[in-house]
């Protein structure tokens, strides 16, 4: 049993590890709180079992297969899990993961974020939820932007005050995620309100999709209009579940003049740059200073998009992404710089660049304190290579879960991958040193994750000096 600020609550011992599951850090964001800035949670009587995850945020299911979400399971989803090797201890690092998904799905119960094999190497890890889609980054006026981001702010703060408890050092947390969690890093780093609440960050494909206000209030009237009319507040959560997916692969999809660039990576959410939460996009910010404190890792998959490109039957044409995407003179460089390449790799080349590899190695350009860059490129599935969300299961060492068995396989390397990311990870934690010579934008010397792992000048050189001039500027209708 453990006291934390809001009461006592009662844990489990799995494998060695203590687990706390499902502990509220914030009022459930609905009813009167729906639309509005986290509430912290209210104390408790008596001992809360902390067996169970919290219900998720509203979402569509994030694949095949996938449960979907069921408001039956109770609304109060802002809730953090635990897990330490030592909850009786002291000074341990803590390492705070936030999940991807793309901006509108996601949450801390999916089995490849276990975090036991994580704390088993010294460290306390926490998971959480936050609000997605709609409920997190849906734009209305008169609502605080970006709530998403603000849940993540008020999981820190309660990570500052109760992580001691279970053998955390507060002053000693490194936040890391991977996708729209790495996105969620990035802004972290640049936003006022996250300054201080943690020492190290590790950014896992950053996404450059930022949006402005009024491409994100364009998204909302669609939203209201494939739901039937009404106000962002009458639109109720299944209601609004139902009608991204109508805008993203109804009217996002294939429409670049209404949409944009988006048209060719249907996401009606995104990180809004609305001045307040997030002042400046994450590139802006950090070359200004922000999170310059902070020491950062930052790196990507070599093939990003090939999974998407499974998942899209490979849809998308070379020639209008190229016209739609990507700086001037790209085709001349990309075929310069792989004369073997055909059609269809380029177009992976571009995609990956667009949608990760870039926004990720332009964030370490950008970062003035500590930074250190990394590609993996492992690829135990031919068709899928260094395929996105690759890293996930090696960060957490469940490569015996589904996502692992569908862009792992039966790969005899997958521990030894594992191990090099757990240990790299860990020791980042503990020490601000993952392994690796520091990154500068001169030498940009970056760490190849691979079955023989070795430091090498800017594996992607062609692209970084393609895109280091337009970079990321948000997204406008």
């Amino acid at each position: 049993m453990t006291t934390i600020t809001t009461g006592r609550i009662r844990g489990l011992e799995e494998d060695g590890v203590a687990v706390f599951r499902g502990i509220p850090y914030a009022r459930a964001p609905f009813g009167p709180l729906r639309l509005a800035a986290p509430v912290p949670a209210e104390p408790w009587d008596g001992v809360r079992d902390a067996l169970a995850f919290g219900p998720r945020p509203p979402q569509p299911p994030m694949y095949p297969g996938m449960p979907a979400w069921d408001p039956a399971d109770g609304l109060d989803c802002l809730t953090v899990n635990v897990w330490t090797p030592d909850a009786g201890g002291s000074g341990l690092p803590v390492m705070m993961w936030i999940y991807g998904g793309a901006y509108w799905v996601g949450s801390a119960d999916r089995p490849e974020y276990d975090g036991t094999r994580l704390a088993r190497e010294g460290v306390v890890v926490v998971t959480f939820n936050h609000r997605v889609g709609f409920e997190g980054y849906g734009h209305v006026e008169g609502a605080p932007a970006n709530r998403a981001l603000l849940d993540q702010v008020l999981a820190l703060r309660w990570v500052q005050n109760n992580i001691a408890a279970f053998g955390g050092d507060p002053g000693n947390v490194t936040i890391f995620g991977e996708s729209a969690g790495a996105g969620a890093v990035a802004c972290l780093l640049a936003m006022p309100s996250a300054a201080g609440l943690f020492r190290r960050a590790i950014a896992q494909s950053v996404p450059g999709m930022f949006y402005t206000p009024r491409y994100a209030a364009m998204v909302t009237r669609a939203l209201l209009g494939q739901a039937g009319g009404g106000t962002p507040y009458e639109l109720t959560p299944e209601a609004a579940v139902e009608a991204a997916g109508l805008v993203a692969y109804g009217e996002m999809r294939g429409d670049p003049e209404r949409w944009g660039t988006m048209a060719f990576a249907p996401t009606p959410f995104a990180p809004v740059v609305d001045g307040e939460v997030l002042p400046d996009t994450p590139w802006n910010a950090l070359a200004d200073g922000a999170g310059g404190d902070v020491e950062l890792i930052t790196g990507y998959t070599r093939d990003e998009y090939l999974l998407f490109q499974m998942m899209n039957g490979g849809a998308a044409e070379l020639g209008p992404a190229l016209k739609m995407l990507a700086p001037a003179d790209a085709g001349v460089v990309y075929r310069t710089a792989h004369p073997q390449a055909s059609d269809a790799d380029l177009l992976v080349m571009l995609m990956s660049d667009w949608m990760f590899r870039m926004p990720s190695a332009l964030l370490a350009d950008a970062h003035t304190g500590p930074t250190f860059a990394y590609e993996l490129t492992w690829a135990p599935q031919p068709e899928l290579g260094a395929c996105h969300g690759l890293d996930v299961p090696l960060t957490f060492g469940t490569v015996q879960g589904q996502l692992a068995g569908l862009i792992i396989g039966d790969s005899p390397h997958a521990e030894d991958m594992s191990r090099q990311f757990r240990t790299a990870w860990t020791r980042f934690a503990a020490t601000g040193d993952p392994g690796w010579p520091a990154y500068d934008p001169v030498t940009a010397t970056t760490h190849l994750f691979d079955v023989e792992p070795r430091d090498v000048p800017d594996p992607e050189a062609a692209s970084r000096a393609l895109w280091s001039e337009p970079g990321f500027p948000p997204i406008d209708a």
